[in-house]
């Protein structure tokens, strides 16, 4: 196990890039925790502009495994009773995330209402790997958008 733990996280972490921080902190991000992961991943791309793309690949990676985890963890909370089940704005969610499917999942980046909707979606069961695929492309697609935005404003000064 040490051996594969170690060729793993040699794998994510070029000595002087740290890699594996960004895959962390992604990854840690994109769960019910209050972290965002943008501050390392415009520090480490400010730094080194010649790791853009392999930047954005492990922190879309790292966040779409949290995304996922956090998918897990809303349909192990399928079975908890929810306290706001009666209420009106709890139906329409619902039903938009059941008439939306999958394809909801695209919504993962979004801030506040980004993690609790990879939950919801675990909750209805909507079909794993449809989910995952949906956040990991509007994950990566954040992470370019942002990433390049403040690229171009940090030449700007």
């Amino acid at each position: 196990m040490d051996v594969w733990l170690t060729h793993f996280l040699h794998l994510l972490a070029l000595p002087e890039y740290s890699l594996s921080t960004v895959f962390a902190v992604s990854l840690i991000s994109a769960t019910l925790l209050p972290m965002g992961s943008e501050p390392v991943v415009l520090g480490l791309v400010h730094l080194h502009p010649d790791m853009f793309w392999p930047v954005i690949a492990v922190a879309t990676v790292g966040n779409t495994l949290g995304g996922a985890i956090t998918w897990w963890m809303g349909k192990a909370a399928c079975d908890v009773a929810d306290k706001f089940g009666g209420s009106s704005s709890h139906a329409r969610a619902l039903h938009w995330l059941r008439r939306m499917g999958p394809k909801a999942c695209l919504l993962a980046w979004l801030p506040i209402v980004g993690d609790p909707l990879c939950a919801v979606a675990g909750w209805l069961k909507l079909p794993f790997w449809q989910c995952v695929a949906y956040m990991a492309v509007g994950k990566c697609l954040r992470y370019i958008t942002m990433t390049a935005g403040a690229i171009g404003l940090i030449s700007l000064w």
